[in-house]
């Protein structure tokens, strides 16, 4: 395989040097007509005279020089030069066969557009109006049914991997907006892999902003981007969609639907699946966007690709799963745009079923031992979920944002499972089986309201919001389990039982704001936070009685009460900056947090309660080089508390094989981030090279300490350890040449890493060191989207070397070429 992809490189880049041939050299510089001062990032393009295609395009650098070689021409075409502000310039020439010096161009400034005056012009394919990167999507072409992502795969600077993501120049896309707004959740795939690319008349990229930012005008804090896709006016309107149907044998079946109507600023959008192969037609940043409340949800994920969030299971899982999902999505402006609603539905079903066999090997200080485990897994579960924003606009200045959810969801499990532990000579140690019947029930309301009001000095306003998450979850287990030691005497554990676990949990934010300008570029801002969230969990459980034949023993080592809150006030105070060139914030302040928990547990009643002082501060800077070349850097301090379950130092014994027990002394995790990049992206050359570095430091991470007993029967506690810090760095480059209807891509990336961890095992303190090497190449190479061949290649080393543990090193490494 990775010979094949060598020969492929090899001939791929023997096609690459045809693009030098038969090729000619344009070369000028765009200045203002009165100043003579360079302009730069103007467009410079060439159109055919004939059919008005775009043939070729450049921009222009700081100096305003551009450079760059096209095809020979012996028809005549367009030379164009496009810049904001100016007057569009175009001279027809008949024929290019031979290199030319424009020499210098000079621009005259339209006075009429900067008094608002909008004089209609043709659009050039690329445009960088300050801080937004805009593409003409007419003046790149792909196939009649193509859809946006084969669009977005045009642009300079955007790439898109194998799994969807997209970056542009290097900085990963987490919005994805259709005018202005969301298309079934701001992850966006659905509108990039869905819509078709015919109806879009802008691609415009921009910094991501948190609705705060948006709302107060403030420069965006993130790293990230937003792409918005402006639909044609003509085309904003009518019904379109897809449906997608497949049959196999044994009964295999998939299917999917999307059904949209557009009708100016209102979207209803429809989306549907139903199949039985482990797919459900869409990816699970599409579904998970739109579950409401942001990512705080309860979720888990397999590494075949399903996935679960609020008890909803949506496709995949190991063995086979049926699955049934319908959404619904609305958008719209009220009121004369004063009020923007959006929302969406989704119902879930899904049953799986699924058979598992495992043969583990615990390594140990005292020796191995060996684990084979068989199960068998029936589940199925149904799921509601409700999202919804509005933005209402009560005057000029004023502004209310809230974003309400609920999610409503039903899961029932049933399992039934054997393993058993052997030492290294084949000696049995234990074994267990199990017969479980689970079922559960989850409520989750959530909501955000955020204010803000501008004052009459520029710069100057007063913001508030408030957020809360209100969540229950009520479960029966029927659990039948017989646990069996064969070394230490120990007697055999049967467990023949019913349990009832209820848990909630209630969280509450409110924060304030002011922001108060010191001068044009600095600005002053003062901001309190408060936090509030409460957890209780209540399990009882109940031994089955033979006599009066039901689960009526109550069972006081199996049953628990634990309780935990947490309040904090977070004062801060920080600087802002906003100039051309550079923006950034610091902020720094105080958190004071009262951490309260219980536990009730064979009748006795135990308390830890904390107080803590911490330093809180964060902050970041962005400097601009050039209208594609920047630096950002930013870096956090954040407390993160232990668990209830960690910090109370009582014996759990409700895992026959495992107890637990918490530490009373643990004391909060502290981590310091830092990270930093370079991007530059030259559009004139069309390639990109972005660099990065950063890392985490830990102090005081909470580990697990485990030991085991002759029986391999564990207990397991929690400590902190020293530190642990994991640092990174590594670069991206990529390169995009068109000839005629060809187009020739390469990129090539880097990632070196090194992380020191610290562990215990069996109360012995060990030490991990680990290094990782990732490089990946990928090259493209397609004719007008007739053809297209994208090789790419990955390569994983990974080498971790340890001390004061069973073992002294572990090497691995992983080829992924495709």
């Amino acid at each position: 395989m990775f010979k094949n992809f060598i020969y492929l490189v090899a001939l791929l880049f023997c096609t690459l040097s045809s693009f030098g041939q038969n090729s000619i050299s344009l070369k000028g510089k765009i200045i203002d007509k009165n100043t003579s001062v360079p302009l730069e990032s103007a467009t410079i393009y060439l159109k055919s005279a004939k059919d008005s295609t775009l043939i070729d395009y450049t921009i222009s650098d700081k100096n305003g020089n551009f450079a760059f070689k096209t095809k020979k021409m012996d028809n005549s075409i367009y030379f164009k030069i496009s810049y904001i502000g100016y007057y569009d310039y175009s001279e027809k020439i008949e024929n290019l066969k031979a290199d030319k010096d424009f020499g210098s161009i000079r621009l005259e400034e339209n006075v009429s557009s900067l008094k608002e005056v909008v004089i209609q012009s043709e659009a050039p394919p690329v445009t960088i109006k300050n801080d937004t990167l805009e593409f003409n999507a007419s003046s790149f072409k792909v196939r009649p049914d193509a859809n946006v992502e084969a669009l977005l795969k045009q642009l300079p600077g955007v790439e898109i991997d194998e799994e969807g993501k997209i970056t542009v120049n290097g900085k990963e896309v987490n919005n994805i907006l259709v005018n202005g707004k969301p298309f079934f959740g701001k992850d966006g795939k659905i509108a990039t892999q869905n819509l078709p690319a015919e109806i879009i008349d802008k691609v415009q990229v921009t910094d991501t902003k948190t609705k705060e930012e948006e709302l107060s005008g403030q420069n965006a804090t993130s790293d990230e981007k937003t792409i918005n896709l402006t639909i044609q006016e003509d085309k904003n309107k009518g019904v379109f969609g897809k449906v997608n149907v497949g049959y196999g044998t044994e009964d295999r079946y998939e299917s999917s639907l999307l059904f949209n109507y557009f009708k100016d600023t209102q979207k209803i959008s429809i989306l549907g699946s139903s199949n039985n192969v482990n797919s459900i037609g869409f990816s699970m940043d599409e579904i998970f966007d739109n579950m409401g409340g942001g990512r705080n949800n309860s979720i888990w994920v397999n590494d075949n690709g399903s996935f679960g969030i609020n008890g909803m299971q949506f496709g995949g899982n190991n063995g086979i799963t049926q699955s049934n999902m319908i959404g619904i999505n609305f958008a719209d402006e009220w009121a004369k745009k004063k009020i923007n609603p959006n929302g969406s539905y989704y119902y879930s079903n899904a049953e799986t079923k699924n058979n598992n066999r495992t043969n583990r090997i615990n390594l140990l200080p005292t020796g191995n031992s060996t684990t084979l485990a068989e199960s068998k897994t029936k589940s199925s579960t149904d799921g509601h979920n409700i999202g919804m924003d509005f933005e209402i606009k009560l005057d000029s200045t004023t502004t209310i944002y809230m974003s309400p959810s609920f999610a409503k969801s039903e899961i029932k499990n049933k399992n039934t499972g054997f393993d058993a532990t052997f030492e290294e000579t084949g000696v049995a140690l234990n074994e267990n089986t199990t017969d479980n019947n689970w079922s559960s029930q989850n409520n989750t309301f959530r909501n955000n309201i955020y204010f803000y009001k501008g004052l009459k000095k520029k710069g100057r306003g007063i913001s508030a919001s408030v957020e809360n998450e209100n969540s229950k979850n009520e479960s029966d287990l029927f659990t039948k389990t017989t646990t069996t030691f064969f070394q230490s005497g120990s007697t055999d554990d049967d467990r023949n039982q019913f349990r009832i676990d209820n848990s909630k949990s209630d969280s509450f934010r409110a924060e304030i704001g002011y922001n108060e300008p010191l001068r044009d570029s600095l600005v002053f801002n003062f901001e309190t936070i408060y936090k509030y969230k409460k957890n209780k969990d209540t399990r009882e459980t109940y031994d089955f009685d033979g006599v009066f034949n039901s689960y009526t023993n109550f069972n006081d080592l199996l049953s628990n009460d634990i309780a935990s809150s947490t309040s904090s006030v977070a004062p801060m105070i920080g600087i802002s900056i906003r100039k051309k060139k550079i923006r950034g914030s610091i902020s720094m302040g105080t958190e004071i947090i009262r951490f309260n928990n219980q536990s009730n547990y064979i009748s006795n009643l135990t308390t830890v309660n904390k107080n803590y002082i911490y330093p809180k501060m964060n902050g970041y800077i962005n400097i601009t080089l050039g209208k594609s070349k920047s630096i950002y850097s930013y870096y956090s301090y954040e407390v993160n508390l232990p668990s209830a379950n960690q910090i109370l130092p009582f014996q759990n014994l409700g895992n026959p094989l495992n107890t637990y027990i918490g530490n009373a002394d643990l004391k909060p995790n502290e981590n310091y981030s830092i990270y930093t990049n370079f991007n530059n992206y030259d559009y004139a050359t069309r390639s990109g090279f972005y660099a990065y570095v950063g890392g985490d430091y830990n102090v005081n991470q909470i580990v697990a300490s485990t030991t085991y007993d002759a029986d391999f029967k564990a207990t397991t506690t929690y400590q902190n350890v020293d530190r642990a810090y994991n640092t990174y760095i590594g670069f991206s480059l990529n390169k995009s040449l068109k000839k005629e209807k060809r187009t020739f891509k390469y990129g090539f990336g880097l990632q070196l890493g090194y992380n020191y961890d610290q562990g215990l095992t069996n109360t012995e303190l060990f030490e991990s060191k680990g290094l990782t090497l990732n490089p990946r190449a990928n090259i493209s190479w397609s004719i007008d989207e007739i053809i297209t061949i994208n090789p790419s290649y990955k390569y994983t080393y990974i080498t971790n070397d340890f001390t004061n543990y069973v073992i002294e090193n572990t090497k691995n490494f992983l080829q992924v070429p495709s």
